[in-house]
């Protein structure tokens, strides 16, 4: 395998329009995911209000690529080895002592081999590293404090509520009917929440399809809420800009092999067809969908029997592509925005990827053996994860939009320095442990 790697090299390029293209307004999105998760509870399952009210410093505790323990109620953001690096108890920290008393000396989370293996969800942990549920983990902290107040036991019951919040308000009729609190807003002011992308995004989009490359647009978003944010962000004219455009997808199982495939189906008027394709034909507008029958689009499309394709994703699905071994991954995700690391600030809102004062950074952070006298430090296990399963990590497209399309971007290897393959520099706190360490 090549040291580089070039967009040149790639035939296909997707694009998930929801970590990549679209660019949340972060203090206004942020705010309006909460509440519309925690004004369900409060109006439908009797939460206490006090659950709306929130304090600038509180967002301190949304952060990126932490883990719910739904049995005890506890939140831990983990090493690449499934050590607990730090915990909570609902919003409240726990000590080096608890959380020894709470994992043992070796400080194990239990799940972690099923979490790592599998990215699958769980009943008992749910992970957070997805903009569209981040906040419901300052939620969960926040529900926990209440039940304790409450006097009432914390088990996993909490959760089917929280569920039932995101289903009132993401599920793919929501759009339709204005139900809930997120897209009614987001189709009133479109404005307040979403940023348009730069002209030099648009140029470099339209100068790839010039030089052959087929543009492939692919989300989990219902087509309805796709338009309206394509539209804002690209302009009217955006369907030119792509070859094939997939919603509904439901990633990462769109490129799971097993136990069912879910067949594509076309669209009228943003209304599904009952009746499932046998595979795919011709590029176009589709519907919910499955990896095999798209490769063999993309081959038809292409010309060639195994076309190369960079596709940009989150954390589960980047492991599960890479387990297929056909895709070239590229997290061109804010999931890995390292300039966050100098933490900028949003109006008093840290990105959250940015360094907390709760939760530390989300790619390194010091390990303290129990008496807190030994101390070192360790990757995350997001940290890990970007290492392992993607090609290259980059914080928004902007920062390649410029560059000619055979630059060669150094890849990730084991063999490497754990700094090479951030593009254009990596995270401060990465560059420092490498330091550290020579």
């Amino acid at each position: 395998m090549s040291e580089f790697f070039s967009l040149s090299d790639c035939d296909v390029i997707g694009f998930d329009l929801d970590h990549t293209l679209c660019r949340y307004r972060l203090k206004e999105t942020s705010r309006l995911i909460y509440e519309s998760f925690a004004r369900y509870l409060v109006e439908h399952k009797g939460y206490d209000r006090d659950l709306l009210n929130l304090t600038p410093a509180t967002w301190d505790f949304c952060f990126k690529g932490l883990v719910v323990d739904l049995e005890d109620g506890n939140i831990v953001k983990l090493a690449e080895d499934g050590t607990v690096l730090r915990a909570t108890h609902g919003t409240n920290n726990l000590s080096t002592e608890e959380i020894i008393k709470h994992y043992g000396p070796q400080r194990e989370w239990k799940h972690f081999d099923s979490l790592n293996t599998s990215f699958t969800r769980s009943a008992k942990y749910y992970f957070y590293d997805n903009y569209f549920d981040l906040p419901g983990a300052l939620l969960c902290g926040k529900v926990v404090d209440m039940l304790h107040k409450r006097g009432n036991e914390v088990n996993s019951d909490f959760w089917k509520d929280m569920v039932a919040a995101i289903d009132h308000n993401y599920n793919t009729s929501a759009f339709k009917e204005d139900a809930g609190t997120y897209f009614p807003s987001i189709k009133k002011d479109p404005g307040r929440y979403l940023q348009p992308c730069s002209d030099s995004v648009k140029t470099w989009l339209r100068s790839m399809k010039t030089a052959g490359k087929v543009l492939l647009l692919i989300t989990s978003s219902h087509s309805d809420y796709c338009r309206l944010v394509c539209e804002y962000i690209l302009g009217k004219d955006f369907e030119e800009l792509f070859d094939v455009i997939i919603t509904n997808a439901l990633k990462p199982g769109f490129f799971s092999l097993v136990p069912q495939q879910r067949p594509f189906r076309t669209l009228v008027n943003d209304v599904e067809e009952a009746e499932g394709l046998p595979s795919l034909d011709k590029p176009g507008w589709y519907s919910q969908g499955n990896w095999p029958h798209l490769r063999e689009l993309l081959k038809t499309m292409t010309g060639k029997p195994e076309p190369k394709s960079l596709a940009e994703n989150e954390r589960d699905e980047a492991w599960v592509i890479n387990e297929l071994r056909e895709i070239h991954m590229g997290m061109m995700s804010s999931s890995v925005w390292f300039v966050c690391e100098l933490c900028v600030q949003e109006q008093g809102m840290k990105s959250p990827s940015a360094v907390s004062d709760q939760w530390g950074s989300y790619f390194v952070d010091v390990h303290r053996s129990g008496g807190g006298d030994e101390e070192h430090q360790k990757l995350t296990w997001c940290c890990h994860c970007i290492h392992t399963y993607s090609t290259m990590a980059i914080p928004s497209v902007e920062h390649i939009a410029g560059l000619p399309l055979d630059y060669k971007f150094p890849r990730f290897s084991p063999e490497k320095p754990c700094t090479i393959g951030y593009y254009p520099r990596p995270p401060d706190s990465v560059l420092k442990r490498c330091e550290d360490l020579s």
